[in-house]
């Protein structure tokens, strides 16, 4: 039989491979929007279960019958807004460059357990005048779940619509809660930024899929051929062993299927593993998305959303309430 062979399965496309810098995601790139609302919203990873609804795709085999499909649950509590940022558009530094930041009278003390809080208020909205854009600086509230945490997260959301609509919305909310009915509807498309699952040293096979070597071969069996004898430089190509996991990644085109305020119609018996009950508003997405229980999600509008996905939300007649606990 001739020798089997398996090159290198790692991706290029993610190099170097380096653990991200933080637990949640840096999103880079929102998707240009007329809505005047927040182009994204957070949430915390509660665990996986399945449930039954009518298929509605229009292609689909299985179209008006009842199927089966494995979903993940986010529970999203409300977030609040901390500031006002305005950006102006400069030659000079290829983009934008902020000019000032106003923050709110009305900061939760918690916030200071991740920034360091003003102290006064050194300027006023009113004090910007020329401006080509305006974000906004929210922040979560972990202390309304039950995962054990009050440190919240801190980061920049952008807003959608013109520079008149971004700074009325951000003036009108400045300070004040927002929900996730107020952001994403059912049915909808939605890309999901996370942090995946860290997994420590590995060695090439586990981490690059190299295929064993053969019980003949001399020396290592787990281990990769890297470069030809005696060469004086490896190429960064060659597959290695090390760090795995813990990386930045993006899962596209995820169908929202459901949004609810009802948190006991899917809370298991038991509670979800390693998490607990969920307590505040909910979002069902199907499939799996990165990251471990307890791990804050950043969810956006779909960058280049899949046409045959259904823009509607499907009629779900079942949502499993089994115990996850494996008895």
């Amino acid at each position: 039989m001739p020798t089997i062979r398996k090159p290198r399965a790692g991706s290029l496309q993610f190099w170097p491979r380096k653990r991200a810098k933080r637990e949640y995601a840096r999103v880079r790139s929102y998707k240009k929007s007329k809505e005047n609302k927040l182009l994204g919203f957070p949430g915390y990873k509660a665990g996986m279960t399945h449930v039954l609804h009518i298929d509605n795709r229009k292609a689909s085999l299985t179209k008006g019958t009842e199927i089966s499909c494995p979903v993940t649950i986010i529970e999203c509590p409300n977030i609040k807004i901390a500031s006002i940022r305005f950006y102006k558009d400069s030659p000079s530094t290829y983009g934008l460059k902020l000019m000032g930041e106003v923050f709110t009278e009305k900061l939760d003390k918690e916030l200071s357990r991740k920034i360091k809080l003003p102290k006064k208020k050194n300027k006023n909205i009113d004090d910007f005048k020329d401006f080509d854009e305006v974000r906004v600086n929210v922040y979560t509230q972990p202390k309304l779940t039950g995962i054990g945490k009050k440190k919240p997260e801190f980061f920049e959301m952008r807003i959608g619509g013109n520079k008149e609509e971004q700074l009325k919305y951000a003036t009108e909310n400045l300070g004040k809660e927002v929900k996730i009915t107020d952001v994403f509807r059912p049915g909808q498309q939605v890309d999901i930024h996370g942090v995946t699952k860290g997994k420590g040293y590995q060695g090439v096979v586990k981490r690059m899929g190299v295929g064993l070597r053969s019980h003949k071969s001399e020396k290592a069996i787990r281990g990769a051929v890297t470069a030809p004898e005696g060469i004086s430089k490896i190429k960064y190509t060659a597959p290695m062993a090390g760090r795995m996991g813990y990386h930045l990644r993006t899962e596209f085109n995820k169908w929202l299927i459901k949004i609810s305020e009802k948190p006991e119609e899917v809370n298991p018996k038991g509670g979800f593993i390693n998490y607990g009950l969920v307590k505040n508003n909910y979002i069902i997405v199907k499939g799996s998305i990165p990251g471990p229980k307890k791990r804050i999600m950043i969810v956006t509008d779909p960058m280049r959303p899949n046409k045959l996905i259904p823009n509607s939300a499907p009629d779900i007649t079942h949502i499993s309430l089994e115990s996850k606990q494996g008895r």
